[in-house]
Formats: C-alpha cells, sequence, structure tokens
C-alpha cells in the first residue's frame, strides 16, 4: 500500500518536473552556444561576456528570489482556495521583480565599463563586456518578470506553459544571436553586440508571452489590484533568504577560483609547460564542474520546483502530513536519478570530459576528470538539498536553505579547502574533499531541518496572517 502511494506522488512529481528539466535543458544549451560563438569570435570575447555574466546574476537572483516567495504563495493558495489573495501574491510579485529591475537599467546605462574594468582584463574585453552588460542590464526589469511569471503559473501547477515560452525565447535567442554575431541571414554582424541583442530580446519576448498566459482567459490567474501589503511583505519576507543564498553561491566562486589559481608546486601541482600550475587546475575545474552541471542541474531544478508546488498545495490544504511524504517522496527520486548520474559521471569521468574539454591540454582534462569524480560523488547530497529546499521553500521557510548553503559554502567549499592548501600537506586533496563535504553538509541540514523544523507552522502563520485561512480560534 505504501508502495502504491509512493508511486503516485513520484508520477505527479515527474509530471510536473519534467517540463522544468527541459526547459533548462536549452536555457543551459543556449549558454553553451553564446561561449561557442564568442570563441569563435575572438578571446577578448569570451572574457567580455565571462565577465559580464558575473554581474548579470545578480538581477537574476533577485528575480529567482521573488519568484521563490511567488511560488509559496502562489501554491498555498491554491491548496486552501484563497483565490483573490492568490492573484494579488501574483500581481505583486510581478510588480515587485519589475521594479527591482530599473536600477540595473540605469547601473548599465552609467557604469556598465567601469564594473568590467574592475577586473584585470584588456582593454578589448573591457569594452566589449561593458557593451554587452549594458544590453543585458536594460532587459533586467523584463528578465524579472519573466522568470516570476513562471513561478506563478508553476505554483498553480502549471509547469507546461513556462517550459513552452522558454523553449521557444531560448531558440530565438540562439538564431539571433548566431545570425547577429556574424551577419547571418542578411543580419548586420554586430560581434558580441550581437549575442546581447539575442539575449535582450529572448528576455523581452519570454516576459511579454509569460505575462500574456498568467492573465489569459484560460488561466486560473487573474489581475489584481494591489491592496494588501501584507501580502507584498510575505513576498519580501520568503524571497529574502533566496535571494541572500544566491548571492552567497556566487561570492564564495569568488575566493575558491582565486585558491584554485593560487596553487603551486607546493600544493602538490606540478608546472605544466606554456601555462602557470593554478591556471591548469582553474580550467579543470571549470571543465569538470561544466560536465556535472550540464546533465544533473536541469533535472535537480526540476525536482526543486516540483516539491515547491507539492508540499505548499498541501499545506494550502492544511494536510501537513501529505506535505511531509510529498517532500521525502521527492527526495527519494532526486537522490536515486541525479545520484545516480553522478555515479556515471564518476565511473566514465575521463571519458565524458574529453568531450565537453576538447582541444584543452592533457593536466587541464587530468583535472577535470578528478573534479567531475568529485561532483559526481557529492551528487546525492546536492540531490537532497535541491529537492528539500524546495519542500521548504513551497512553505515558505526559506531561511533554513539559506543557512545551510551560507555554512556549506563558506565551510566547507571555501574554508576547508582554504584551510587544507595553507596549514596541511593535503594540497589538492584538500580542495576536493571540501567540495565533497561542502555537498554532503548541506544535504544533511537539509534532512534535519525538514525532519524537525517546524515548517508546516511556519505555512501556517503565513496562511492566516494574509487570511488565506481562517484562524482556528475565530
Amino acid at each position: 500500500m505504501e508502495f502504491a502511494r509512493l508511486r503516485r506522488v513520484w508520477s505527479r512529481i515527474f509530471a510536473l518536473a519534467w517540463p522544468v528539466m527541459a526547459e533548462q535543458t536549452t536555457r543551459t544549451l543556449m549558454r553553451t552556444v553564446d561561449i561557442l560563438i564568442t570563441a569563435a569570435l575572438s578571446p577578448a570575447a569570451v572574457v567580455a561576456i565571462g565577465l559580464a555574466d558575473l554581474f548579470s546574476r545578480f538581477p537574476l537572483r533577485i528575480g529567482v528570489g521573488i519568484g521563490g516567495g511567488a511560488i509559496a504563495l502562489a501554491s498555498q493558495d491554491t491548496g486552501s482556495g484563497a483565490d483573490a489573495n492568490r492573484d494579488e501574491a501574483v500581481t505583486q510579485s510581478l510588480l515587485i521583480g519589475f521594479l527591482g529591475g530599473v536600477p540595473f537599467v540605469v547601473i548599465g546605462l552609467v557604469a556598465a565599463p567601469a564594473l568590467i574594468g574592475l577586473f584585470p582584463a584588456s582593454d578589448e574585453a573591457v569594452r566589449l563586456g561593458g557593451a554587452y552588460l549594458a544590453i543585458i542590464f536594460a532587459t533586467a526589469p523584463a528578465r524579472q518578470v519573466s522568470i516570476i511569471g513562471a513561478r506563478a503559473l508553476q505554483g498553480v501547477g502549471n509547469t507546461r506553459t513556462p517550459m513552452y515560452v522558454n523553449v521557444l525565447a531560448n531558440g530565438t535567442n540562439v538564431i539571433l544571436s548566431l545570425g547577429l554575431a556574424f551577419g547571418i541571414g542578411g543580419l548586420p554582424a554586430l560581434g558580441v553586440v550581437g549575442v546581447a541583442f539575442g539575449t535582450a530580446t529572448a528576455n523581452v519576448l519570454s516576459a511579454g508571452l509569460l505575462l500574456a498566459a498568467v492573465y489569459a482567459p484560460s488561466s486560473p490567474l487573474s489581475y489584481a489590484r494591489p491592496t494588501d501589503w501584507t501580502i507584498g511583505a510575505q513576498l519580501v519576507r520568503v524571497g529574502l533568504p533566496r535571494m541572500a543564498g544566491g548571492f552567497t553561491s556566487v561570492l564564495a566562486e569568488f575566493p575558491f577560483n582565486a585558491l584554485l589559481l593560487s596553487l603551486g608546486g607546493a600544493a602538490g601541482v606540478p608546472a605544466t609547460a606554456g601555462a602557470a600550475p593554478g591556471d591548469v587546475v582553474n580550467a579543470g575545474f571549470q571543465i569538470g564542474r561544466r560536465v556535472y552541471q550540464q546533465v544533473t542541474s536541469p533535472l535537480a531544478r526540476g525536482y526543486n520546483i516540483a516539491a515547491s508546488i507539492l508540499v505548499g498545495q498541501s499545506l494550502g490544504r492544511g494536510d501537513a502530513a501529505q506535505a511531509r511524504f510529498e517532500g521525502w517522496a521527492t527526495a527519494a527520486l532526486a537522490v536515486l536519478s541525479v545520484g545516480g548520474i553522478g555515479a556515471l559521471i564518476a565511473v566514465f569521468a575521463d571519458s565524458v570530459v574529453a568531450v565537453l574539454g576538447f582541444g584543452s591540454s592533457e593536466s587541464a582534462l587530468a583535472y577535470a576528470a578528478a573534479f567531475a569524480v568529485v561532483y559526481g560523488l557529492s551528487a546525492p547530497g546536492l540531490a537532497l538539498f535541491v529537492s528539500l529546499s524546495g519542500a521548504l521553500q513551497g512553505a515558505g521557510a526559506t531561511r533554513l536553505p539559506f543557512v545551510s548553503n551560507l555554512t556549506g559554502m563558506f565551510g566547507f567549499f571555501v574554508g576547508f579547502s582554504y584551510a587544507a592548501v595553507e596549514f596541511t600537506t593535503l594540497g589538492l586533496t584538500g580542495v576536493y574533499a571540501g567540495v565533497v563535504l561542502a555537498h554532503v553538509w548541506k544535504g544533511a541540514t537539509m534532512v534535519l531541518a525538514f525532519r524537525y523544523a517546524d515548517w508546516a507552522g511556519t505555512a501556517a502563520g503565513l496562511l492566516r496572517e494574509r487570511g488565506s485561512v481562517v484562524a482556528e480560534d475565530d
């Protein structure tokens, strides 16, 4: 009987998750194509969009954060039947996202080259990167609206419409980037600026189509004039820890990459002809992690969204026991699938990195294979963290995943790795251990949080506060 129940929940999880997985796969492919295009243009072009991408993640993280609040409130209110509150939550989240993107438009216009110039890049890379970033920042409001609009639809259980819209937008991005970069099909050859225009057009297209889908006659959602600022406050309260968690992951990359670049013979890394030891190790890390992310990230994101939807809707119905079962069921499916793929990556690391790292040195590929093994072995921890943090997001308990991510990234990913290199003889082996320990810690703390924290009480408090349910003592 229990297995039959688990199988039914797994079927629903997959029905919700596979469109998200497909959407994320095309998004990842789009970014890969952008890299290939700029690689064909010039080394400066690659550096330009690589540096600009670091800054473009900040508005992205804001959109993901407010989108996290939108999916939590929309799923809870769908479960409780509080349609008016759900519509206002979606409307307010879209307004907050749009307004939150406006400052980036100004920053892009007045300071984009200066931001890229903070790095010791060539003048050409700074010029190209500044132009690229200004165009991308100009569509920051649209990008945030598209992310939040997708989360709003997903919150009511509609994961297919965002997939259709974003697959179309990502395909448009690829076509326009190719055409405008190289002057194909009668289009002007604009190089890096053309790639930026392709991405900007896709952002606006996605936002427009998702706004139309959210408020289409066939949609269960409707426009609502914002009047209840309690709902807006909850969106920000739930979204802020999610934003902070994203910023944490980005910021941790800076010292970690600096640590890899600093590695030399004293850390057990031999010198390589034509390149500094740290450069080769860092290249290996980028390739190895990219291999892992290319395969596992779409699946993990799908489980994260599915868990948020199921747990949020069950809590909205007042069924905390079902929400708990669905959270554990999602985590189990994530560990089996993402963990299984991670094991395959670890076993076949040499062959897999040789494909993505084609043209790289043998030394870089050797380090890439080592990092692919490390990330492959870490996959179960990542699966637990992503799936259960999604479940907690559905409850509105986003502070717990933030604390887990903060301590894991700076305590182990950066902290343990740095200590191992600087104060022990472990060298690069210590870095590998730091990566694994970070994922194990994040997965383990999410298991403890989902098992023992009163996240169901958090959701009930949010529902009562915004009047989506009647308090028991009324």
